[in-house]
């Protein structure tokens, strides 16, 4: 037998197409950092078996991974970005989320450009998010850079995609500081289409510009409770403190419990004093989840103040 291939990851590879069930935990956590070898084996194995067993493989792994940073599958996950079903390649991609490899960005982008699912573009468009994060961050190299704002640009401007893909890369590109991408914020913000106004409301957020504020602020009115959520989440992510008497309004006394939670949240990134003695009131309120909420918003305001400290 190959030195490279283990004795217990053979076992577990080839109890995958084993019994009616999926192997348990204990067989799946063998999978983690397979070798070359091992996942030659694997993907002999992983072709024979059916649909069904695969998803729930596949899902199953993306949940440990999710429990235990230690397992990583990610050579698994990188395997499955071309599976014949897409819901295997959407999860593939989501159970990427944490790895920053450049080298993900050309399988994700041709996913974006190519695969013929929707569901599966829009997870790719997410998945390119974190990279245009570190590309407005300066931490990725100009060539990378570029690939992502030429696809990003590329796909929201491609008629042939779905409203639905076209949200997510909206959401996906807002980090991007670029005149195009604020045309398409704007566009999206004055379309007929609803889910692409609270994308574009969302995008304002993600965007880190606050000359947006001022329509975040009117969009605190509006009779929309989601439009309300998204625009009063927005403010908290711009963190300008000319939004706190708005949220304070909307966390003391929305209609929709959402709203007010989301208030809460933003108010907690704010930090204000004003934004600080709204929470302490909040925390004497009746609904346990707004309590909940506001001692949550007074512990950022407090580790924000001192970012050293930490809680046991």
């Amino acid at each position: 037998m190959d030195s490279s291939l283990r004795k217990s990851t053979s076992k577990a590879i080839h109890e995958l197409a084993e019994g009616e069930e999926i192997p348990g935990n204990t067989t799946l956590t063998e999978l983690s950092g397979l070798s070359p070898s091992e996942m030659k084996l694997f993907r002999e194995v992983w072709d024979t078996l059916e649909t069904e067993r695969r998803i729930q493989t596949i899902s199953r792994l993306s949940e440990l991974a999710e429990e235990n940073i230690e397992l990583n599958f990610d050579t698994i996950f990188r395997y499955c970005l071309s599976d014949p079903e897409e819901n295997i390649r959407s999860m593939a991609i989501e159970g990427l989320w944490e790895n920053e490899d450049t080298s993900l960005i050309d399988p994700f982008i041709k996913l974006l450009e190519e695969d013929e699912s929707d569901k599966v573009q829009s997870t790719a468009a997410i998945a390119l998010g974190k990279y245009a994060i570190l590309a407005e961050l300066g931490k990725l190299r100009e060539q990378n850079t570029e690939k992502i704002r030429e696809a990003l640009l590329g796909a929201i401007d491609d008629r042939n995609k779905s409203a639905d893909v076209i949200r997510r890369v909206l959401e996906s590109a807002a980090p991007l500081s670029m005149p195009d991408v604020r045309d398409a914020i704007n566009n999206a913000y004055h379309s007929n289409n609803p889910d692409l106004v609270i994308s574009a409301l969302y995008s304002m957020g993600k965007s880190c510009d606050s000359s947006w504020l001022p329509v975040l602020l009117e969009q605190m009115d509006n009779d929309d409770p989601e439009i309300r959520y998204e625009a009063v989440g927005a403010c908290g992510e711009l963190e300008d403190e000319k939004a706190v008497p708005s949220l304070i309004r909307l966390a003391n006394g929305d209609d929709d419990i959402d709203v007010r939670m989301a208030a809460i949240q933003s108010l907690g990134k704010i930090g204000s004093l004003s934004a600080r003695e709204c929470l302490k009131l909040c925390l004497e309120s009746q609904n346990d989840a707004v309590k909940e909420a506001a001692e949550e918003a007074l512990q950022n305001i407090d580790a924000s103040d001192d970012p050293l400290s930490f809680r046991m």
